[in-house]
């Protein structure tokens, strides 16, 4: 990375151009465009995520502030707010989807080791949504509430390093479990679920796909034990065992065998219940599995507080599509820059530190690593004093 090229330009090198063109070949996103291309508009939105800017204008004016640089940033059109909204409407978001997919596949190889609350080799995965609320006259495509609009990020996020692999973008009426029947099931893959997606007909699916899951049971579920396994009551559990489910339509929907853990929280006194399909786990494993899950709501309060995504800068479906993507993108590529150069840097502060320096010429990685000592100044044999 030279040091003549603006930090912006230098973060941009990571993204893997040739991808990027495969992605805007597919959906024909170049066709009989002249001046402001598919990459034009990736960066812009980038730049926006990463400065946060407010609006199309507010996009405008800054980029036009420092026009001279522009073409050394990567731009190659005019930047627009005419032509940025012209592009968010109409150009397809799959080209933003799929180059996020692949950037996810270069991330989630870089944190595939990547240690956390449980030690298992195999991938783990949360899933859960997060909804977004909008104004129902500004957003009639997403219907929410009789007098709102909401849109919702169903997301699986894969918890070795919290890289989002799978996100579904739906209005704000379409239920949780229901996208249990999106998911591409991977064989010995571990899958962390909450109470909302308790449903017994798709759960057995993850059992014939050779799968697993970690739930959180309700608490009216009607069930036969057949075996109790000895637990550490020390560690806050209270029983591990073998039931089988005899409710009128859960005995039918899982028809084999159910893992039923229960543990003791005593910091929040409260008590909860997992069932899991997998009988050779730790049963204190299958807890510390559960609480990972905080993971996944981390992640929404991460981009909700740190990302443009609770606000939008078009009200067209593809729009806003277009600017969760990118969004997802930018997120992705901080992660793969931060495990790349081996920073010893949380995300929020590579992201506080590249709004403050994208415009700035020098190497990327000198501004991410903060120096710990100042420069020694000469001291000016020219200073006069003051006061006597």
């Amino acid at each position: 990375m030279n040091i003549g090229r603006t930090v912006f330009s230098q973060l941009m090198d990571l993204l893997p151009h040739t991808e990027f063109r495969r992605c805007v070949a597919l959906y024909r996103g170049d066709f009989n465009i002249q001046t402001f291309s598919c990459l034009d508009q990736f960066l812009c939105m980038a730049f926006a995520q990463l400065s946060y800017r407010e609006s199309l204008r507010d996009i405008e004016a800054c980029l036009r502030a420092v026009g001279p640089r522009l073409y050394h940033m990567g731009f190659r059109g005019t930047v627009s707010r005419n032509t940025l909204a012209h592009a968010n409407e109409r150009r397809d978001w799959r080209i933003y989807a799929d180059f996020a997919q692949v950037l996810i596949g270069q991330a989630r190889a870089l944190y595939a080791h990547e240690p956390f609350a449980a030690d298992l080799d195999q991938t783990v995965y949360a899933l859960d949504s997060t909804t977004i609320d909008l104004c129902l006259a500004l957003f009639p495509w997403a219907p929410f509430q009789r007098s709102k609009a909401a849109v919702k990020l169903h997301t699986l996020l894969d918890l070795h390093g919290n890289i989002p692999t799978v996100v579904h973008i739906t209005h704000g009426r379409i239920s949780d479990v229901s996208q249990l029947d999106q998911l591409l099931l991977e064989p010995g893959a571990f899958y962390i679920l909450d109470r909302g997606y308790v449903h017994f007909q798709r759960l057995y699916q993850f059992t014939l796909a050779a799968s697993f899951f970690v739930i959180r049971a309700r608490k009216n579920m009607q069930y036969r034990r057949r075996y109790s396994h000895t637990v550490d009551k020390t560690t806050g559990l209270r029983s591990d065992q073998t039931v089988m489910l005899t409710g009128d339509d859960s005995s039918t929907d899982y028809p084999v065998p159910l893992r039923r853990v229960s543990f003791r929280d005593e910091l929040h006194h409260r008590s909860l219940v997992f069932l899991t399909n997998n009988f050779l786990l730790p049963s204190l494993t299958v807890a510390q599995l559960y609480k990972a899950r905080w993971q996944v709501e981390l992640f929404f309060k991460w981009i909700k507080q740190h990302l443009r995504i609770k606000a939008f800068y078009g009200r067209s479906a593809n729009a806003v599509k277009t600017q969760v993507w990118i969004a997802l993108s930018v997120y992705v590529l901080l992660a793969i820059l931060k495990k790349q150069n081996g920073l010893d840097l949380s995300l929020y502060t590579i992201t506080q530190i590249l709004s403050l320096t994208m415009f700035e010429k020098t190497p990327i990685l000198q501004a991410l690593q903060p120096s710990s000592t100042r420069p020694n100044m000469p001291l000016s044999s020219n200073q006069l004093i003051l006061f006597d």
